[in-house]
């Protein structure tokens, strides 16, 4: 009681007297999260049996630990370790070893020493198997340490004679890992003494469990991807495995064999029961030829891909895989006193049937026949007749592989890979298809052989016949009959098969401008015209006509006698081709009617001198922008306006630099637009006298930053340099939203965090570019990095003064000529648009409409293109298409053949009746989808459900 009244005495007195009270010092706390290894350690001692503490370890294995107190939990794990009689717990721990071992920023060089000592008192085989695990992973954790990788190898080596198959392949996969590349193993193990790690391994080869054998020649192959070289010695003992009663040992086997004839192709080995010798790259190609008949499928298939990556192989030895006789002079030669021997003994007497049947015949012994002769004899005939189709996809592409560097075993193919086209499984036709294209170059088809190219355009799959006209536009023909009987199939095709249109008409183009010497003697009956009569002029609605002129036209650029055989109506038909179809109809010399038909007189777009001038032109229209430093506003922005209106028809004439001439327009809009918003009288009118010019200005900041956006994600081939620039300007563009949202909006809390993000923006900017920041000297970054530390500390309205004054004295940053550059664009082929019938269907109800659209130099189309489709009242909807609906029928050029279905309510005016599909890019981070192809409108007619 008195020391209550005592305390409130003391208040009274303090508030009278106002004594100051002294301030308690801050207690510092310190946030620690709970230790891991004490709560495993306190779950352990919970456990009163092995299938709980096996329950805590599995619950412990899902949670992640930190790389702080990964050390602390094995030491936890080891002492339960040595303490657990359970087979199972034990196997758990040393898994958990092994895992913790792989924790990001943990180095297991402190717990290397307790995971070996485990290693001495362990009885089971399969916990001594996952403990040689942990060592593995630990091993490869520790590169840089020869002493520790030293260690392993000698535990490795200590445990290979025992009697369980997993504690041995663990142990080769330990020395195939870390065995030392340069040094042998340690001259004090006695019980590999002075032998070498290959040495070891090789003893293995012949291990009474296959999957040892198994793991001792991918072991080898190990030691072979990280630098060893592997000994010639062991080619015997890999080609003996090749006759192993397991697949999985022949297929090692069969990777082994392959390495060693790379390794040594020129080294010669002896012939078995022979005195002859070969190169040991021809007999492996006759060993591995061998393989492709082997019973099991995967092998058939392995070799033959290992066929096709066998390029010094001889070429004598090559052609014998398309041929199943036994070739003569590869069997061992017996002199003449050595074949009267055999004929004397042989015992055989005359029947008198038959003339000189007493002469005995002489019988073809295995041993006297060398194995090259009765590997590699019909290798691939073999491999084209299997009945896997998974073995003739392998056997066509290793054809494919072979001929490429061989013309005249492309030539000897040819026939082999045309009547892969009757396959019965459309992916082994379409491969075949894909070959013969890629060696196109070394062949000439004759008319047998067209005649069975050609019976595939019959093929119901689109695929199939599209990858055919794919493979014509590539091919040369022997004769004039060879062009009309392709002309006459694809006319067929295009009868049978409208859609294909656009795909006949190109592949028409290249038959033409490839063979038009042969195309001469038949214009007169293509274009069914008269030396003495006139002939009805034809319709130029026919797609069949069409194709005919394209072929005509295209073999005519490079004939000059053939438009005197044109007449009056194919001159008035090419004018209007040239202007309607013009990616298929070139410009032709036609001398004297140009006035009259409008025709060009000259090829302005083609040789390279076109484009090295072209190209010239580019580099210095952006060499004169340069000089934009030197000239007042008004000048430097007609400049830009000049410069970009010449790019663009740059792009138009020269198709080749369309893609850098585009790139270089858009980059100097961005340029102009940021010129435009940056001008004197904006920035010295108060903020009310300017707000139509603020307005103008966000609307040119945000179309820099969407331009920007689409130069990074809408072009391929960029440089680092390239996609600096671009991220530079829209740095700029950002800088200047900041501003002008300083100068019209109220309240301080947004601009702080407007201010906040621009400085983490220019942080990133110099993290990611950090290389090419040399290149950007005395550019808008440049001078704000100058003045990093300033703007880090000074107040949000500073920072804007800062940037305003520095935009505003920045210069234009000059680009660089992109050399390789290509803008991704998308053409819809199907539906055209030009149909004014609607397409009918029941509202509420979906339609299907066909998609079919080219794309061209877009990256990873599965993942970044989308099809969107817009209906009339605003709604839109954005269709993922299947990565089954993109086909690659070239190189960056894709097809998207799919199906979209369209729904909607009952319409009631015929305005309502439209809508548009366009392909669009994948959106890039925080911004909406770019559309890169055209829209198309179709119209559709939603018809209110009868009731």
């Amino acid at each position: 009681m008195a020391a209550h009244l005592k305390k409130r005495v003391y208040e009274e007195f303090s508030k009278v007297v106002q004594i100051p009270h002294e301030e308690a010092p801050a207690k510092k706390l310190r946030l620690s999260k709970p230790s891991k290894s004490a709560a495993l350690h306190i779950d352990l001692c919970k456990a009163t049996n092995s299938t709980d503490a096996l329950q805590y370890l599995l619950q412990f294995a899902r949670k992640p630990v930190e790389a702080e107190s990964v050390e602390g939990v094995v030491r936890i794990l080891l002492e339960h370790y040595y303490k657990e009689t359970d087979n199972s717990v034990r196997l758990k721990i040393a898994s958990l070893l092994g895992l913790l071992s792989k924790t990001q920023g943990f180095s297991p060089d402190c717990i290397v020493d307790d995971a070996i000592n485990t290693l001495s008192n362990e009885k089971s085989h399969q916990v001594l198997a996952q403990l040689l695990d942990t060592l593995l992973v630990i091993g490869t954790q520790l590169p840089e340490s020869p002493a520790v990788r030293q260690r392993l190898i000698e535990m490795a080596c200590k445990h290979l004679s025992d009697t369980y198959f997993g504690v041995r392949i663990k142990c080769l996969q330990l020395l195939g890992c870390l065995g030392m590349v340069d040094s042998p193993l340690n001259k004090d193990m006695k019980q590999f003494p002075k032998m070498d790690v290959q040495s070891i391994i090789s003893d293995y080869f012949g291990d009474q469990d296959p999957r040892v054998r198994t793991a001792a020649i991918k072991a080898m192959l190990q030691l072979h991807e990280r630098g060893m070289k592997i000994h010639q010695i062991i080619y015997d003992q890999a080609c003996r495995l090749l006759s192993d009663d397991y697949e999985q040992v022949r297929s090692a086997a069969v990777q082994m064999v392959w390495v060693l004839s790379q390794l040594y192709p020129e080294s010669i080995v002896p012939i078995p029961s022979s005195n002859e010798e070969i190169r040991l790259v021809d007999d492996a190609f006759g060993k591995i030829s061998h393989m492709v008949s082997d019973g099991s499928w995967m092998v058939r298939v392995q070799a033959a891909k290992t066929l096709g990556s066998m390029l010094q192989v001889s070429p004598h030895f090559l052609e014998q895989t398309l041929d199943k006789k036994l070739m003569s002079d590869l069997r061992r030669k017996r002199t003449a006193h050595e074949r009267a021997k055999e004929l004397f003994t042989s015992g055989e007497f005359s029947s008198g049937r038959k003339w000189a049947d007493d002469a005995p015949k002489e019988k073809l012994d295995t041993n006297t026949v060398n194995l090259i002769a009765s590997g590699a004899c019909g290798a691939f005939v073999h491999g084209l007749e299997d009945e896997m189709f998974e073995v003739r996809i392998a056997a066509v592409e290793a054809l494919c592989k072979l001929a490429r560097s061989s013309p005249s075993f492309a030539e000897k193919c040819l026939d082999f890979l045309v009547d892969m086209f009757n396959d019965e499984i459309e992916e082994v036709r379409l491969q075949s298809i894909h070959v013969l294209r890629e060696i196109s170059m070394h062949i000439t088809l004759r008319e047998d052989q067209l005649d069975t190219v050609l019976a595939v355009l019959e093929d119901s799959s689109r695929d199939i016949r599209e990858a055919l006209h794919e493979l014509l536009c590539y091919t040369n023909v022997s004769t004039k009959e060879c062009i009309q009987l392709a002309l006459l199939e694809l006319l067929k095709n295009l009868n049978k098969y409208p859609t294909d249109r656009n795909s006949v008409w190109k592949c028409l183009k290249f038959v033409g401008s490839r063979h038009p010497t042969l195309v001469l003697p038949l214009v007169s009956e293509l274009l069914s015209t008269h030396p003495y009569f006139d002939t009805p002029e034809p319709d130029m609605d026919d797609p069949a006509y069409i194709a005919v002129l394209v072929l005509v036209f295209n073999a005519a650029k490079s004939c000059p006698t053939m438009p005197a055989l044109f007449s009056d109506h194919t001159f008035r038909h090419y004018a209007y081709l040239r202007d309607s179809l013009s990616h298929l109809v070139p410009p032709l010399r036609l001398p004297g009617r140009k006035q009259v038909y409008g025709l060009d007189s000259v090829d302005s777009g083609s040789g390279s001198g076109s484009v090295e001038s072209a190209q010239l032109f580019l580099q210095q229209s952006l060499n004169r922008v340069s000089t934009i430093q030197n000239l007042e506003a008004p000048g430097a922005q007609d400049l830009l306006d000049f410069t970009i209106r010449d790019l663009q028809r740059l792009g138009e004439l020269q198709t080749e630099l369309a893609g850098a001439a585009d790139f270089c327009a858009t980059y100097l809009r961005c340029q102009l637009l940021l010129m435009k918003a940056l001008q004197e009288k904006l920035w010295n009118m108060a903020v009310p006298l300017c707000l139509k010019q603020n307005v103008t200005a966000t609307a040119a900041a945000q179309q820099i930053l969407e331009e920007t956006y689409k130069l990074e994600f809408l072009y391929s081939g960029l440089e680092n340099r390239h996609v600096a620039t671009i991220h530079h300007v829209r740095l700029q563009a950002k800088a200047l939203q900041l501003v002008l949202s300083a100068r019209t909006r109220q309240g301080l809390d947004p601009l702080i965090s407007s201010c906040e993000k621009f400085l983490q923006d220019v942080e990133s900017f110099q993290r990611l570019f950090l290389t090419e920041l040399p290149h950007l000297q005395d550019s808008f970054v440049d001078k704000l990095l100058e003045l990093m530390p300033r703007l880090s500390s000074c107040k949000p309205v500073e920072l804007v003064k800062i940037l305003q004054t520095t935009l505003r004295q920045s210069g234009l940053l000059q680009l660089k000529l992109p050399e390789q550059i290509h803008r991704a664009t998308a053409t819809i082929i199907e539906p055209t648009g030009e149909s004014d019938n609607p397409l009918r269907f029941t509202s509420g109800l979906v339609v299907a409409l066909d998609i079919d659209a080219t794309l061209e130099h877009v990256q990873d189309p599965q993942n970044s293109v989308k099809v969107q489709v817009l209906y009339p009242d605003g709604q839109s909807h954005v269709i993922h298409p299947k990565p089954g609906d993109f086909r690659k029928p070239g190189p960056d050029r894709h097809r998207l053949i799919t199906q979209v279905y369209l729904s909607h309510t009952a319409w009631t005016g015929q305005d309502g009746a439209r809508a548009s599909t366009a392909s669009r890019h994948l959106r890039p981070p925080s911004r909406e989808p770019f559309r890169f192809s055209k829209p198309v409108k179709v119209y559709i007619m939603p018809k209110p459900a009868r009731r």
